[in-house]
Formats: C-alpha cells, structure tokens, sequence
C-alpha cells in the first residue's frame, strides 16, 4: 500500500488517482498525526509525504519513522525545496525529493523503485 500524506486535498486525491491507475492501493492522510494514529505503518510499503505540512512536517515524520525503526522508503514532495531540505532528506534515506511541479512518470518511477527494494 502507498501512503499519501499531504495537507492539500486536491493533491492528494490527484496522487491517489496517479496511484489507483497505475494499479498501486494508496490511503489518504491529511496530516503526518493522522498518519501515524491509523495503524496503517506495518502495511505502508512506500511512502509519499508533502515536506511542509501544519503540525508535523514530512522530515520530522521520517525522523519518528526511523526512531520506531519502521523502513518504510518515502519519496518527498514539496512547492518550495530548496537544497538544505533535499540534501537533508536524501541523507536521511528518502528515495526521491521532487519539487512540484513534477512529472507524474518520475513520481511513478520512484514508487516502483521503492516497492522493489
């Protein structure tokens, strides 16, 4: 399953319409807090998190995600990444960070790549 996290609706009803074609479940989450209350951790296979979120942002939710020892890979999304944020995430085990715009394919790409690992 796919985990969407992402404080922006449309967003993430678009990412989880990119995944349902592509044939990969995906949940929706509208903040990191609810993510990690549903339980849903041991069956997330693959992780998309928006970096900017109010509450918990998406590096603080990989940073409790690896403190509970949970390998989930995630691939970043964000309006404004600049190379601090990206270098801090990579660095940390994300398997992309891309900056939206993106290419859906690309997005796609990394959700396979993670799945396979």
């Amino acid at each position: 399953m796919v985990a969407i996290v992402d404080d922006d609706e449309q967003v993430r009803h678009s990412l989880h319409d990119l995944m349902e074609s592509a044939g990969f479940r995906s949940l929706e989450f509208a903040s990191a807090e609810e993510f990690l209350n549903s339980g849903e951790r041991e069956h997330t296979a693959c992780l998309i998190t928006d970096i900017r979120m109010p509450g918990m942002s998406g590096l603080e939710l990989q940073t409790k995600l690896k403190q509970e020892h949970y390998r989930i890979p995630i691939i970043f999304i964000t309006a404004q990444g600049d190379e601090k944020m990206r270098m801090q995430a990579l660095r940390a085990g994300a398997v992309k960070f891309l900056t939206k715009p993106f290419d859906d394919e690309v997005l796609l790409e990394g959700v396979r790549v993670a799945l396979d690992s």
